[in-house]
């Protein structure tokens, strides 16, 4: 038995999310329906991280375990071929195990890298419907960053999380945040050793109070202290977040994560 490594990118609008729901479409259906054609035998993945209806990703990270006789090409050719043109795998590769460490997309992942796409203009945008979150007043980049810096480090992150979380603890790792403008886009990358239900969606909602003056910098200081997800910003809209990927030890081999493209 063979245990494979795959990245995978989609267009999250018309799916369910990540995970398989019964009766509704996911990408972890369509991709395990592709992959288990091509292997001749079920085949079953687990993602490095689950992503909501309508969020993106342009470098998730999955595993699966198959004896089926196969190179990485026909893993990766034949897969495509049977995966609607919303999903596709970027790259394929067995995992070593070093050291007897098992690799594992979900709890080998050292770090996982998110990406927030805003377009601010007065007018929205036809092209980028449901590629990124139009908002159409004028926002500060750089009061925004300023004021996210407070979230840097390991906090409780009650105040960004989402009811219906299922994480046994709200203290989260948060390594970097970074808010800049890029023409008419206003971009948000944030990195974690791991996140809270919504908890990407409801900083960018808060940093946006932010963005337009209504409210100041301190706020978020205020908030992350307070701990009250009741007093800080909307939950973002899904269709401007995308998942960039995690990061892993370099003992496996993985390839190095790339930078996204969207927006240049």
């Amino acid at each position: 038995m063979t245990r494979w490594v795959a990245g995978v990118e989609y267009h999250g609008t018309r799916f369910s999310g990540w995970q398989v729901q019964a009766g509704r479409p996911s990408v972890q259906g369509a991709l395990e329906d592709a992959l288990s054609s091509v292997a001749a035998h079920r085949v079953e993945t687990i993602c490095a991280g689950r992503t909501d209806a309508g969020v993106h990703a342009f470098g998730q990270v999955v595993h699966f375990d198959s004896d089926a006789a196969r190179i990485p090409y026909a893993w990766l050719l034949g897969t495509n071929s049977r995966l609607p043109p919303e999903v596709s795998l970027r790259w394929v590769q067995p995992v070593e195990s070093p050291d007897g460490a098992e690799f594992s997309a979900r709890f080998s992942a050292v770090s996982r890298r998110y990406r927030y796409v805003i377009h601010n203009h007065r007018a929205r945008s036809a092209l980028l419907a449901e590629r990124a979150t139009w908002f159409a007043h004028t926002l500060d980049a750089d009061a925004m960053h300023r004021a996210a810096q407070v979230l840097v480090g390991e906090h409780d992150f009650s105040a960004f999380r989402a009811a219906e979380c299922q994480s046994t603890t709200p203290m989260r790792n948060l390594q970097s945040i970074r808010v800049w403008r890029s023409g008419s886009f206003v971009v948000l990358d944030i990195r974690a050793n791991a996140f809270l239900h919504h908890m990407v969606r409801n900083i960018t909602g808060t940093l946006l109070e932010v963005g337009t003056a209504r409210k100041p910098e301190t706020w978020v200081a205020e908030l992350l202290a307070e701990r009250d997800r009741t007093r800080s910003g909307m939950t973002a809209a899904a269709q401007g977040l995308y998942f960039v990927g995690p990061d892993y030890p370099a003992a496996f081999g993985l390839p190095t994560p790339q930078d996204p493209w969207f927006p240049a």
